[in-house]
């Protein structure tokens, strides 16, 4: 299971963000993950549940955005979303296209609370 790998990563790249700026805690987090990517997004959530307690990081809330395999047709220049593994433009019929979108992993935000440092 690499998405247990790829939560540590990630709590590791939240955790460094979150660094920069003291007296706040992490509330909520959003993953952009593609369709290419090879990522179970159900078993990563898992990864997430089994290692954020105990860390700085608990209780934050973890939003994920599947991300659609999305080709660019280099005849016409239209972008569509490949349905049925069919990778030919549906306006020009071309089968020159390239992917657009679709293999990404990306932390997109990180949203921090200030908290009072009495």
């Amino acid at each position: 299971m690499h998405e247990l790998g790829i939560a540590e990563e990630t709590l590791t790249a939240i955790q460094r963000e979150a660094a920069r700026y003291p007296h706040t805690r992490v509330i909520r987090v959003g993953l952009r993950v593609g369709e290419l990517a090879g990522i179970d997004i159900l078993a990563l959530q898992f990864a997430f549940d089994a290692i954020l307690p105990g860390t700085n990081c608990a209780g934050m809330k973890i939003e994920m955005e599947f991300v659609p395999r999305k080709h660019r047709c280099t005849e016409c220049g239209s972008e569509f979303v490949v349905r049925n593994y069919n990778l030919s433009c549906p306006h020009c019929h071309s089968p020159r296209t390239m992917c657009v979108a679709g293999e990404e992993l990306d932390l997109a935000f990180v949203e921090i609370e200030e908290y009072a440092t009495n």
